[in-house]
């Protein structure tokens, strides 16, 4: 259960930005390909974050209904209007989540299906919803070639290398 705002606040600044290395490592060619016919492109995933945070996710905990209007590049085009649209309605969402009491995370919201869902379920869904995304977004990533920084400091082998070491057989 999210406790607090502050922690949870700190908790989602980092999130994000681990998710917004894939945009800094993309070259222009990048940001519209798509792994396959139909699928989202980096742009889509980035303004479908974005947005979602924003219109939905921060109006449902507002008691308000979504108005999230999608992902595609009518919202933003480049990188730099990505980046610029994925920070703006970042800020915009800190800001109405930090208004947020405790009193306020036990209340219900109600999601775009209509079910009612306590607000601090409502931001563990989002957190959830990032996380989905930033997979396909370090994948896509390497498809490209584009490498990205590890998520947490070490590479998987950087691990495996450590915990080797540390606990030899």
């Amino acid at each position: 259960m999210i406790q607090d705002m502050p922690s949870f606040l700190s908790y989602w600044r980092n999130a994000r930005s681990r998710t917004a290395r894939v945009l800094e490592v993309l070259a222009a060619e990048d940001l519209e390909w798509a792994p396959a016919p139909g699928a989202f492109t980096f742009g889509d995933l980035f303004r479908h974050l974005a947005g979602l945070e924003r219109y939905m996710y921060a109006e449902n905990v507002q008691g308000r209904a979504s108005t999230y209007s999608g992902h595609g590049p009518v919202l933003a085009s480049g990188l730099e209007g990505v980046r610029t649209y994925l920070d703006r309605c970042h800020a915009e969402s800190l800001a109405i989540f930090g208004a947020l009491r405790e009193e306020d995370l036990l209340a219900s919201c109600q999601t775009p299906t209509g079910a009612p869902l306590a607000v601090w379920k409502w931001l563990r869904a989002m957190a959830e919803h990032e996380a989905h995304h930033r997979g396909q977004l370090y994948l896509m990533a390497s498809l490209r070639g584009r490498q990205v920084a590890p998520l947490f400091g070490l590479t998987e082998e950087q691990v495996a290398a450590k915990a080797i070491r540390n606990n030899p057989a």
